[in-house]
């Protein structure tokens, strides 16, 4: 692990304390705890807690209310800045990409449970213990990308899921589960309601990660690429 990855992990376990200090569940979650169990350089660290977003405020000097309709928001600490955002259920998703409604919630696994893959739906409190109820360590060990609950649902919820599930199989040469890969050629077509520059967005990271062959090997096989309204010239040829 990076001399700068574990400050910044640091740095979020204790804006995880003072929460729980505070009265509050506080966890880091997603995206910083896949790449903590896999060894690899942190990006951004982002925080889940009970506390609303008015009472996170009140307990850092420094806050952007950066998506407060979402109970999200940035705390800036130590020259480090950490999205902190209340545990929410989602419902509804008529532009496929934005909930209609978000409901605040008070347990780590309800909000765990609205996340699009098993590897991003892990949490870790400041004593360092797992929560892990869709068993998103098991699927890192195995090497699998699996989505949390029903596939179809998740990729309906968001479209361009489906093109983050070939990006973390390209980067970490993983597989994709079998009903996690059917469900993705069955909802495939919804990418085509996905903006361009979000696809673009997903596809600048996959050229500039470590698979990007397997990452247009993916995208070929599963017909994602032929749903793209102007398919971008930076990615490999086939």
């Amino acid at each position: 692990m990076p001399a700068n990855s574990d400050r910044a992990w640091q740095a979020g376990l204790a804006v995880v304390r003072v929460l729980e200090e505070a009265g509050h569940a506080a966890y880091l979650v997603g995206g910083c705890v896949r790449d903590r169990l896999l060894g690899r350089p942190l990006n951004d660290i982002d925080i889940a807690c009970s506390a609303r977003p008015e009472e996170v405020m009140s307990m850092f000097a420094r806050v952007v209310p950066t998506g407060l309709q979402h109970g999200t928001v940035t705390v800036v600490e130590n020259g480090m800045t950490f999205e902190v955002t209340t545990f929410r259920q989602e419902a509804g998703y008529s532009d496929s990409r934005h909930p209609d409604a978000v409901l605040f919630v008070k347990d780590i696994r309800e909000d765990l449970a609205r996340r699009d893959f098993t590897i991003n739906a892990m949490a870790i409190g400041p004593a360092g213990t797992l929560v892990d109820p869709f068993g998103g360590a098991e699927d890192l060990k195995r090497g699998v990308v699996r989505c949390v609950g029903d596939a179809l649902e998740r990729f309906a919820e968001d479209a361009l899921r489906m093109v983050r599930a070939v990006r973390f199989a390209a980067e970490f040469a993983f597989e994709i589960d079998a009903a996690t890969w059917d469900g993705l050629l069955r909802r495939r077509e919804g990418l085509r309601h996905v903006a361009m520059e979000r696809i673009g967005a997903e596809l600048d990271k996959m050229v500039c990660g470590s698979g990007p062959d397997r990452a247009v090997e993916l995208l070929q096989a599963s017909g994602l690429l032929a749903q793209v309204r102007e398919p971008p010239e930076r990615l490999p040829p086939p």
